[in-house]
């Protein structure tokens, strides 16, 4: 135990700052101040080492979180490095973008605070890597077996990583020029910084993991291709189909999926240019528009923060159900994953939200130009939420955003059979319908948590193991039917 009066000694729950709002508009670096390791120290310290670790359920990845906050109060940095890589291949990852299920069901969350167990965890990774502490693990012996991963996203990078450790050839396929899926392309800087990516690209290229990006599969190379030259495939393609609205004015210019907003924005950020001359191409430019985001989950915030940064007009973001508690509810009692009130760093930096908003309509002009939104207010009916008659109103927008999640993969090119939920099929070693071939990630169980990827791809590493030399080592936190946190 770290502490054991410090949860009874520091009842406060404190992290990082955050750099000032007109600070960081002005660029796209994370949003984030240098922490302090006294502060990072006493919220260690405030980790009970319960009997029962609750967090360990909110965990899909069954984090070692009382032994590495353990660790990181006593000082003890190596052993914290190799705690939280025992369980976890890329915590720099979720230590940014995960939202944290482990802090929810934390023991110290039912009448105080949660321990910041989120900056605890990016803490020990950023200055494992700053101290030398984080390397090639090189493996002992090379089997002889191929594995074709398809798909860089964390899914993908965390099964090749643990099948390139145990010893086999494994080819990562990307069909982006760089590598990452979601993680490069999805997520901003202000978020994730890309040379979070590449540097843990390098070590896995150390440890003899092989990339080939550009490279659809079905499209420069088919799928039965792979399985010829492979002795197992990985699909990690992701859910990547948004979810669209069938409503007038849908084919409006200017109404547009979350992913042709963020994709141009973070390629430029990147160094390229979309839009040839121009830095961001001007159909995803927010410069001086009016910007509406219908959607007011993690995407969303992100188109709101890149439209900020590309100085709009106005932003606001439109959501078709109530306003959530700032507490857990009774319908959410601890340890489950509460639907509350959240502001994340874009909430801070401007914009405005508006709740029970039904979106009835979109309105152009004679150009087929976006030039505004019907919206009515929501009302329950039978379970439903519908538009209410006679509260509809206009808002003006010259550029809309939809924000409204993923339905599931791409599967035209791939010819694999698709589940009820719109995922690829897959049975309980994740094998899907063609006989080597192997479904991880959102591709098999539709949208989700960037942990619960990374928990995917070391159990489906752990299933091709298996599948190639008949027993395993590897460890399998997740399985496929899974659906609620556990470790």
């Amino acid at each position: 135990m770290a502490d054991p009066h410090g949860f009874l000694t520091i009842e406060n729950r404190e992290t990082p700052r955050r750099r000032p709002v007109p600070i960081r508009l002005m660029d796209y670096r994370e949003v984030y101040e240098a922490g302090d390791p006294e502060q990072l120290r006493r919220q260690a310290s405030r980790c009970m080492d319960c009997g029962v670790p609750f967090c360990h359920q909110g965990c899909p990845l069954g984090n070692l979180i009382p032994e590495f906050n353990d660790a990181m109060y006593r000082g003890e940095l190596p052993r914290a490095v190799e705690l939280l890589h025992a369980t976890n291949n890329f915590p720099e990852f979720t230590g940014r973008a995960c939202p944290a299920p482990c802090e929810n069901a934390c023991v110290l969350g039912i009448n105080q605070p949660a321990v910041t167990i989120k900056q605890v965890e990016v803490t020990i990774v950023d200055q494992g890597f700053a101290a030398g502490l984080i390397q090639p693990a090189i493996p002992d012996r090379i089997t002889g077996h191929t594995v074709a991963v398809i798909g860089s996203g964390p899914t993908g990078l965390a099964a090749a990583q643990q099948l390139t450790r145990a010893g086999h050839t494994v080819v990562v396929h990307e069909r982006d020029d760089r590598l990452g899926g979601l993680l490069r392309y999805g997520i901003p800087d202000f978020k994730l910084e890309k040379h979070h990516i590449d540097r843990r690209i390098d070590q896995m290229r150390a440890e003899g993991t092989r990339f080939k990006t550009s490279v659809e599969i079905g499209v420069d190379i088919t799928l039965d291709d792979l399985r010829s030259s492979f002795d197992a495939v990985i699909v990690c393609t992701g859910a990547t189909v948004p979810r669209d609205m069938a409503i007038g004015g849908r084919e409006l210019d200017g109404v547009e999926f979350a992913m042709d907003y963020l994709v141009p924005s973070n390629r430029s950020q990147a160094g390229e240019r979309p839009g040839g001359d121009a830095i961001v191409d001007a159909q995803f430019d927010a410069r001086d528009k009016n910007v509406i985001i219908i959607g007011g989950g993690d995407t969303g915030a992100d188109c709101l923060g890149t439209a900020l940064r590309q100085k709009a007009a106005s932003v606001t973001t439109l959501a078709i159900g109530a306003q959530p508690p700032e507490e857990r509810s009774e319908m959410d009692p601890w340890p489950t994953v509460p639907r509350v009130f959240e502001v994340q760093s874009s909430h801070e930096e401007g914009g405005t939200r508006q709740y029970l908003a039904s979106t009835t309509g979109f309105v152009g002009d004679e150009t087929g130009r976006v030039t505004g939104i019907e919206v009515a207010k929501t009302q329950f009916v039978d379970g439903r939420r519908v538009p209410t008659p006679g509260t509809e109103h206009r808002l003006d927008a010259d550029l809309i955003l939809l924000a409204l999640g993923f339905s599931g993969p791409e599967s035209e090119s791939l010819a694999l059979e698709v589940a009820a939920n719109g995922a690829f099929d897959r049975d309980a070693s994740y094998q899907g319908s063609q006989p080597g071939v192997f479904i991880a990630g959102d591709a098999g169980r539709g949208q989700s948590l960037i942990v619960w990827a990374i928990a995917e791809g070391r159990s489906v590493a752990a299933e091709v193991d298996r599948f190639l030399t008949g027993s395993t080592r590897l460890p399998a936190p997740v399985g496929p039917q899974d659906t609620s946190f556990k470790c």
